[in-house]
């Protein structure tokens, strides 16, 4: 799993990247008078597409790693499965110290303060990687694997779906989001329709599409209704599908991935670090007049209990500002997405602070500055 935040390596400066390259500008710096802050919203443009390759060199692990998972989730007993993924997260742990963790370090600091442990959490994070893809394993082998879920939240999200209008269950990158999250709502009886992109899962090279990533969605379908597939080339189509399914009372299920859109914002996060939230389910929520929920699935006892966590709808205050003119639709409607990605922000953190180890793209120290050429994607797929 790559942190979206951690440098690049000597080698890869040797080699031309096969990330696509964007380039970023400031649309504009919305003020939230009732929480004191002000949201930056980006535009992002894809100024040099990467070369998509056929086999990446983590394929070969990858593969490894979920033919070993599958004979653990098939044969040992599940009271095993959480020592066997902290032993696994051992053999490569310092070349993860060596590569990743000063940037984790002060990442971690930046929001949680000078106090925590760093070194424990990315220990835990490692291990965490790896219980993500037991929990996959889990669920293709043929024994039943069943995991205590207590779901909160739900009444919340049934009482907005009485109103007609969809709902839009905007998602945090825990680790136990992608499989048990979309299974509590599942069994709570909720069909929802989940929002992806194409190369979602573990890889992102050809084979990897075909293979490696195919088991991951496969089973995260038994859980949803439908799948709508985000293409840059394709919003149009994908925006009108979203649209007709809230019209339609829909669930939507959106997840924190900013590099599928063309916008995305910056807020404060925790003691003076800084997070990137998508601009998208804010946008819908504004324009749709859908219900607005965070959703946080953590896992509380490794492999054995899990808490998934649907706060209440989120409401922001929308009046509009002495300042807009009240006859600017575009405007309103920046300082209504702002208000909910304040509130969205404030849930994301309130998860976080319960287990920061188990969230797979974390924020930083440093503000993104506009007219940047040439970046990576920032944020990892976990939709």
């Amino acid at each position: 799993m790559r942190l979206p935040w951690l440098g690049i390596s000597r080698k890869a400066k040797r080699q031309p990247s096969s990330a696509n390259a964007y380039h970023t500008e400031i649309i504009a710096d919305v003020p939230v008078p009732e929480h004191g802050e002000t949201v930056r919203f980006f535009s992002r443009k894809l100024v040099r597409p990467g070369k998509l390759r056929r086999v990446s060199n983590k394929d070969l692990r990858e593969g490894l790693l979920s033919l070993f998972y599958l004979g653990v989730a098939a044969l040992l007993p599940v009271a095993w499965w959480a020592p066997i993924c902290n032993w696994v997260s051992t053999l490569r742990r310092k070349r993860h110290f060596r590569k990743e963790f000063a940037r984790y370090d002060v990442a971690i600091k930046a929001v949680l303060g000078d106090d925590v442990d760093t070194q424990s959490l990315f220990k835990g994070h490692l291990a965490a990687a790896h219980r993500r893809r037991l929990m996959l394993a889990a669920h293709l082998v043929p024994r039943r694997w069943s995991p205590a879920i207590r779901l909160e939240g739900i009444d919340g999200l049934r009482e907005a779906l009485q109103r007609g209008r969809g709902a839009i269950v905007w998602c945090d990158q825990f680790i136990a989001q992608t499989v048990m999250g979309k299974r509590a709502l599942f069994e709570a009886g909720i069909e929802a329709h989940q929002v992806s992109v194409n190369f979602h899962g573990f890889s992102e090279s050809k084979f990897g599409l075909l293979v490696i990533n195919r088991p991951l969605v496969a089973v995260e379908n038994r859980f949803l209704k439908s799948r709508i597939v985000f293409e840059r080339a394709d919003a149009y189509q994908v925006t009108a599908r979203i649209q007709k399914t809230l019209k339609e009372n829909g669930v939507v299920l959106m997840t924190n991935t900013i590099h599928a859109g063309s916008t995305f914002t910056e807020i404060a996060m925790g003691e003076h670090g800084w997070t990137h939230l998508a601009s998208a389910p804010a946008n819908f929520a504004a324009r749709a007049g859908a219900a607005l929920f965070a959703m946080s699935t953590l896992e509380t006892v490794p492999c054995r209990e899990y808490r998934a966590i649907v706060s209440p709808e989120l409401k922001p205050n929308a009046a509009r500002p002495p300042s807009l003119p009240a006859k600017d639709v575009a405007a309103k409607n920046l300082v209504l997405q702002a208000g909910y990605i304040l509130l969205k922000r404030d849930r994301l953190l309130e998860a976080v602070k319960l287990y920061p180890e188990q969230m797979m793209a974390w924020s930083g120290a440093q503000r993104l500055t506009g007219q940047q050429q040439d970046q990576p994607a920032i944020g990892g797929d976990t939709a």
